[in-house]
């Protein structure tokens, strides 16, 4: 299935990941309605296609010490290690 690749920072004190960017990722499956390859015309009614996405993947292209902005402004206490999503 296609999916959305999200390209980021992500915070290792808190374990925050800040989306920078997205794109998609094509599976290039004919039955997929996402794909560039789908076989079907605009508004396909087919039961055999596939109409939902993948999750999406993170992908951190940041790798950053300090803790997010977030964090930084709510003022609560991270425990260094501690992980969030």
């Amino acid at each position: 299935m296609c999916h959305n690749i999200i390209d980021g920072r992500f915070h290792t004190p808190c374990g925050h990941f800040i989306s920078m960017s997205t794109r998609v990722q094509d599976c290039l499956r004919p039955n997929c309605l996402f794909s560039r390859r789908h076989i079907h015309p605009i508004g396909c009614k087919s039961q055999s296609c596939i109409r939902l996405m993948a999750l999406p993947v993170k992908n951190p292209i940041r790798i950053s010490p300090a803790v997010c902005p977030i964090c930084q402004i709510s003022g609560i206490p991270v425990a260094v290690g501690a992980m969030r999503s």
